[in-house]
């Protein structure tokens, strides 16, 4: 595709502010800043779509954790895909499809080497930041490297209208599992999962106790839990779950925003006699999965046995406003930014 020369300045989203408890809008900021010329091994960046993500909050905390957190008056980083503008690395050219890690920005410079060609013929660029990425693999490798997935498992996938989580029901389904049953947090999700992913059951968590509906949705118990949420749910899992029964812990977005300690799970010492494996996952130590990943849910996307759903924000500008939508659970699958032109 033909590429117009960058501008001089251009957007970047900063954290101005650490939230205290849910992030508000002022906690960000919107500067103009110097578009930087790429140097030797460098490459210059439009960014297309950008991705926001629930563990992005944990990063505007000043804690330690698994990745640095969110510098102060500086440019926040993320998923994004987009296009060369201008290379002084070998190998990249202007017009190439990339993904890398500096969204939150119009244009990024950066090392070729932490950039990843893609081809937009092969699936929609904004794929590449949920069903064909982070998202997708997370889901891929937590179910079945993570949580040992076996033919006839009863699954049950908190957060399930999520990115990860409607991608972990549909493997699941996919891979042999005998039941899955998924929560969510309104009507509307609860019969997508049902009607469109192919769950076999599914609940509102708003409307009754989690415990309650989960053992309507699975009399049986169930065998393995994939956790994105936490707090009531892990409860209600714990208790659900059989002997040697499995817990994959991949995010916990219930307490998030809290400021005090969690009140639940209040059970685990039942994860003692049923010998529960409670364990949890990383996406990042799962890179060796990727082709492999790519080359089955690829599969699975082009024959339509799978579904890649997407919620995407127009405007560059809303980003902000995207990732508190985000939180909020406003999206259905992966939630991205489309930036204008």
């Amino acid at each position: 595709m033909a590429e117009q020369a960058a501008p001089a300045t251009a957007r970047e989203w900063h954290l101005a502010a650490r939230p205290q408890g849910w992030p508000v809008p002022a906690d960000f900021a919107l500067v103009e800043a110097p578009v930087r010329t790429p140097g030797p091994g460098e490459i210059l960046v439009r960014n297309a779509y950008l991705s926001v993500d629930p563990y992005m909050r944990g990063r505007m905390n000043d804690v330690a954790s698994y990745i640095p957190p969110f510098r102060l008056g500086a440019p926040m980083d993320g998923g994004a895909v987009g296009y060369v503008v201008a290379s002084a690395a070998e190998g990249f050219a202007p017009g190439d499809a990339v993904l890398h890690g500096l969204g939150w920005r119009e244009y990024a410079t950066l090392d070729a080497k932490h950039a990843v060609k893609v081809d937009p013929a092969a699936a929609p660029l904004s794929a590449y930041l949920g069903v064909l990425g982070m998202p997708g693999l997370t889901a891929y490798a937590g179910l079945l490297a993570v949580g040992a997935l076996k033919e006839g498992d009863k699954v049950f996938v908190s957060g399930a209208a999520g990115a990860v989580g409607s991608l972990v029901g549909q493997i699941a389904r996919l891979k042999g599992a005998s039941l899955v049953v998924g929560s969510a947090g309104s009507a509307e999700k609860v019969a997508r999962l049902v009607d469109e992913y192919g769950f076999d059951a599914a609940f509102n968590y708003k409307d009754a106790p989690v415990a309650e509906q989960l053992a309507a949705a699975a009399p049986e118990g169930i065998d393995l839990y994939f956790d994105n949420v936490g707090g009531d749910h892990l409860e209600a899992a714990i208790g659900a779950l059989g002997v040697h029964g499995r817990a994959v812990l991949c995010g916990a977005i219930a307490q998030y925003n809290d400021t005090t300690a969690p009140a639940a799970p209040r059970n685990l010492a039942m994860a003692i006699g049923k010998r529960l494996r409670l364990e949890g996952m990383l996406v990042g130590d799962h890179a060796a999965l990727q082709p492999q990943f790519v080359a089955e849910v690829g599969g699975w996307l082009r024959s339509g046995e799978l579904r890649g759903e997407e919620t995407v924000v127009d405007g560059f500008e809303n980003a902000a406003e995207a990732f508190l939508d985000l939180l909020r659970g406003a999206n259905t699958g992966k939630m991205v930014v489309r930036l204008d032109g």
